[in-house]
Formats: C-alpha cells, sequence, structure tokens
C-alpha cells in the first residue's frame, strides 16, 4: 500500500531547503522585475497567502523563476498551455472548512456537530515551466486610501521635487530633487511612503 502523503513534512523540507540555501541580499522596499514573484497568484488570479506564499517564494528564488504564476497541471491545460515534460512541482496547501451541522463534520460529546479544517495539498507549476501561456491581463490599480494620500500629499509638499519612475529611490543634491520607484514597484503603499519619508529627510531645508 502506497504511503499517504505526508504534507506537512513535504512544505516544511520546501522550506528548510531555502534557508540552507541561504538568506540571499537584502531586498530594498521596492523591486524590479522581480516584483510578480513576491505577489504570487493562480493562473485565475487569486493571491496566495500565508504558508504557501513563502513556499513559491523560495521555489521561484532557488529555481530562478521571474514569474510570480503559478497552476495545477489540469489548470495549465485548461488555460491552454502545456506543463513540459520533466518538470517539477511545488506542493502549496489548501485548507477547507467543514462547516458545523455537516455530516461530515465532527460530532462532540454532547452530540452536536463541531466545525473542522481539512489540508489537502496540490502540486503546482510555476508559468516558467509550461509552453504556450498567455500573459495575464493588467489589473487596475487600486485606489491610494486617503491616509496614505494625505502622507504623500504632505511629502511632496515640504518643498524639494520628487519625481517618479526611476528604478531606484534617492535624493540628488546638485538637483534638490528626490527621485523614487514607481508606486506599482511596492509591495505596499506604506512601504513608499515609508521611502519618500526616508529620501525626504536627506534634504537641507
Amino acid at each position: 500500500m502506497k504511503p499517504r502523503h505526508d504534507i506537512y513534512a513535504t512544505v516544511t523540507d520546501q522550506i528548510v531547503a531555502a534557508i540552507e540555501a541561504g538568506a540571499g541580499n537584502w531586498r530594498m522596499p521596492w523591486h524590479h522585475s522581480g516584483a510578480p514573484v513576491m505577489r504570487p497568484t493562480s493562473v485565475a488570479g487569486r493571491r496566495y497567502s500565508g504558508i504557501n506564499r513563502l513556499v513559491l517564494w523560495a521555489t521561484a528564488d532557488a529555481c530562478g523563476y521571474a514569474s510570480g504564476t503559478w497552476a495545477t497541471y489540469q489548470q495549465w491545460q485548461t488555460s491552454g498551455a502545456q506543463v513540459r515534460k520533466g518538470q517539477v512541482g511545488t506542493h502549496v496547501i489548501l485548507w477547507k472548512k467543514v462547516e458545523r451541522g455537516d455530516a461530515a463534520a465532527h460530532v462532540g460529546a454532547d452530540g452536536e456537530g463541531k466545525a473542522r479544517f481539512f489540508a489537502r495539498s496540490f502540486v503546482v507549476f510555476n508559468r516558467d515551466q509550461v509552453d504556450g501561456a498567455e500573459d495575464a491581463p493588467e489589473k487596475d490599480v487600486a485606489p491610494v486610501s486617503t491616509s496614505i494620500g494625505d502622507a504623500l500629499a504632505f511629502l511632496e509638499g515640504v518643498g524639494v521635487l520628487v519625481e517618479y519612475g526611476l528604478h531606484d529611490a534617492y535624493y540628488r543634491a546638485d538637483l534638490d530633487k528626490v527621485f523614487m520607484p514607481e508606486r506599482m514597484a511596492f509591495d505596499h503603499d506604506l512601504d513608499l511612503v515609508s521611502t519618500l519619508a526616508h529620501e525626504v529627510t536627506q534634504v537641507d531645508m
């Protein structure tokens, strides 16, 4: 009889392997071409989270994948793509909740059903491991929140010019100007604000 697959051991092994490979270089709060890798999503556009995000980060870094899109073998086929022969997939976990009262729910001593969680393992492949995958359409950028907008307006109004669109963040004293990457280069808007605040403090008012 084939032994049952140990989901936890598999995921743990993947994380340990990434740790043993080294932490790598410190990353700036903004990213260049590697930004999608830091925000792994399914081919349907659903963003991976929790331990799955960590596992997919580690795998993408170890294998040198430039894409942040992942899907199962069947999902790639459905989308018209084909996983290349010999490619090795990555295990991710899906937690499913069995609601109270469900026939499959655990029954307690009082005879009432109690909700339980079941972990299921799926093997996914990165877009760089398949042929025929189409580029996903670009999504609209979420509007900036009021608090973030107010913070940016304050920092941009302290008396120094700010130019966006560069690959790095820095202040040039000879031009008296702060240069910043675009908003989409940051994982979070708060990273954008903190980076801009840091550069503005370099200005000799």
